[in-house]
């Protein structure tokens, strides 16, 4: 019974997954009408797409404490209650303003969600599983992405692009109540590695973990591959529209079709990493930022499109098994007692990126006429340089090896 509830958990934070990243995506695909209505520049439009980065990294630590101290169920249930309002209040913005303080608040809302997240899937799941686990969890990411551009298309052709804000009220209110009723705290239910380095990690300190040379070199990594990867999704829709001259259905199905392959990547990161790799997590990372770069370069050259997407899709299959693993290492370096504040201090790091990514790409838009070969070119530097980075984690420290001994 208790593999079926594991699982059953999973199956929610995977929907909880998906929704939290259709309300964070729709903004990416809307952006360009937004931009109409608003008469906004691409510097402006980055900064609309940048405001939810702010309180979202600014959330990551002390969501994980939260998630911690009181258990991630009533973490995750208040941020999906919370970043629902907020979805909804994205369409009541009269100006500029308005829109970047309520993305600002929306960050808020949604950051310590993906702490309290992870925490459940350590605390559940066995550590021989917890890359599948995490993978499957993360795979629920691209899929919301993926699903975002679809769900916007017609909306906005029909609507406008304020009902695609209001549209995701309900679904998320709805969802959080399943949340709260099936992802109980599994202190009551654990698993059989669980007790073996209970009680190991509550006093680590933010201090401690910054010691650890994996994890900051983990973080090192995911900041560089985190610039490509919001890079990438935020201002795809608008690279197909203007650099590609696609229509706005043809975006629509361009723009998911990467996000497919994502999903793909990350759900694939957790199987490699689990049976083939489990104490040298680093090489598929590594492996696969190099092979992405590639891809984005010959999106970057491609000669229709049809290519550029074709490209993309598999640019984005090896970006996310790479950035899979680089999520999972924080839920195996440390004790599960301390997985929220590891997992948030990482992903701080990472959505300090996610925060300049949008800003810095159309800053390059905004001086050089629009040039996204030119951004597509830099984007590829910055994945070898994730990659360099990621070289140097070596997933050894005293936490993860007496982990180890523990599962035998």
């Amino acid at each position: 019974m208790i593999w079926q509830r594991r699982h059953a958990v999973l199956g929610v934070l995977f929907c909880a997954y998906l929704l939290c990243y259709m309300d964070r995506m729709v903004v990416a695909s809307s952006i360009p009408f937004i931009a109409k209505e608003f008469n906004l520049s691409p510097f402006a439009q980055g900064a609309v797409l940048s405001a939810f980065f702010v309180g979202y990294a600014l959330m990551q630590i002390p969501g994980g404490f939260l998630a911690d101290r009181f258990g991630p169920r009533r973490i995750m249930t208040a941020a999906m209650v919370s970043w629902s309002v907020f979805t909804a209040l994205t369409g009541l913005a009269g100006s500029f303003a308005a829109l970047l303080g309520i993305r600002l608040f929306f960050g808020f809302s949604e950051g310590p969600f993906p702490p309290a997240a992870s925490k459940t899937v350590a605390t559940w799941f066995p550590q021989r599983e917890v890359g599948r686990a995490n993978g499957f969890q993360l795979a629920a990411i691209n899929i919301g992405a993926a699903v975002a551009p679809l769900f916007v298309a017609p909306l906005v052709i029909y609507w406008g692009w304020r009902i695609v804000f209001y549209s995701l009220l309900v679904p998320g209110l709805v969802l959080a109540l399943v949340v709260r009723l099936v992802a109980q705290d599994s202190s009551a239910h654990p698993h059989p590695d669980q007790s073996a380095i209970k009680g190991t990690g509550e006093n680590i300190r933010i201090t401690q973990l910054l010691k650890m040379p994996a994890v900051v070199w983990c973080a090192v990594s995911l900041f560089f591959v985190n610039i490509v990867t919001w890079g990438l999704m935020n201002w795809l829709p608008t690279y197909l529209l203007q650099a590609r001259g696609f229509s706005v259905s043809r975006m629509g199905v361009g723009a998911s079709l990467p996000f497919f392959a994502g999903a793909l990547g990350y759900y694939l990161s957790g199987h490699i990493s689990d049976k083939y790799f489990s104490q040298r997590r680093h090489i598929p990372i590594v492996a696969a930022l190099v092979v992405a770069s590639l891809m984005t370069y010959w999106a970057a050259v491609a000669s229709t499109g049809e290519w550029a997407i074709v490209a993309l899709v598999l640019a984005f299959l090896f970006l996310f098994v790479a950035s899979g693993g680089l999520f999972s290492l924080p839920l195996l370096l440390v004790p599960k007692e301390a997985v929220g504040r590891a997992f948030g201090l990482v992903n701080t790091v990472g959505q300090v990126a996610a925060f300049v990514s949008p800003l810095l790409i159309g800053y390059v838009l905004a001086h050089t006429h629009s040039n996204f070969t030119l951004v597509f070119y830099g984007l590829v530097g910055l994945f070898l340089v994730g990659a360099c980075a990621a070289l140097r984690i070596r997933p050894q420290g005293p936490f993860l090896q007496s982990a180890s001994v523990s599962t035998g």
